[in-house]
């Protein structure tokens, strides 16, 4: 069973078409990128299987774990098991960030259900462990005062807690220099189990130095134009979509 899998999907925005017919599968254990120019879609994916509301389904379907998501709530899709790491995260101030984890780890629990604080703190200092970050990160408000790099590594904290069985990032290397990259980019890869899946999504291949993908898909104009492994990064990056674009599609 494909932990991701999309059949013709269509996606509007504000009445304007932007996924037109893209299909995409994901297995357990994969890492899959999608890449493409500006307003491609790449971004619009991401915030449709997520559940954002200003997007419409106007066609196909997307399942995780071969349940359909698209009749579930945000909220439902990430007790299922689905997280966005975002472009662009948001500050939450005056909530730290061990309360904020503890209140989504709790949001996942049955119904009637408490958290164990000695379990959920083993847990959080566990994976602070995993990921090289001191202790008194998790004090500090969510994203207040952060640089760009620490926002993005909060958001691969947060992931590393919630455990989920689909991640997608959308554009995590977005404003990062070198060494912020590195680090976040070793987080990911850490992260990676046989029982869960990335999609990554980026504009650049030197992410994908960091963070080597199963597959890497090129979306232009709201569906799929071509698949292949890492090297097809490496294509566009020499040779740019134009050129991607008007030669045969490689098949996975």
């Amino acid at each position: 069973m494909k932990q991701l899998e999309i059949q013709d999907l269509h996606a509007t925005v504000a009445g304007q078409e932007i996924l037109r017919g893209l299909s995409l599968a994901v297995p357990p254990g994969e890492v899959h990128a999608i890449m493409g120019p500006n307003g491609s879609g790449k971004s619009t994916l991401a915030k449709v299987i997520a559940g954002h509301p200003d997007y419409t389904v106007t066609g196909g379907s997307v399942l995780m774990d071969g349940e359909d998501v698209l009749a579930l709530a945000p909220d439902e899709r990430a007790r299922q098991g689905l997280f966005m790491a975002f472009q662009y995260p948001s500050e939450i101030p005056g909530v730290t960030i061990a309360n904020f984890l503890r209140a989504a780890v709790q949001a996942r629990l049955p119904e009637g259900e408490e958290l164990e604080a000695t379990d959920y703190y083993a847990e959080l200092y566990e994976k602070m462990d995993l990921l090289e970050m001191d202790r008194s990160f998790t004090s500090r408000s969510v994203n207040e005062g952060f640089s760009g790099g620490e926002k993005k590594r909060n958001e691969i904290f947060q992931m590393a807690v919630l455990e989920p069985k689909l991640a997608i990032l959308d554009e995590t290397d977005s404003g990062l220099d070198i060494d912020a990259l590195k680090i976040v980019s070793n987080g990911v890869n850490k992260l990676h189990r046989d029982n869960n899946a990335q999609l990554v999504i980026t504009h650049y291949q030197r992410l994908l130095d960091y963070i080597i993908p199963d597959f890497v898909h090129v979306l232009v104009d709201g569906k799929i134009v071509r698949t292949g492994d890492k090297s097809l990064a490496l294509e566009l990056e020499e040779k740019g979509y134009d050129w991607i674009v008007t030669h045969q599609p490689v098949l996975a």
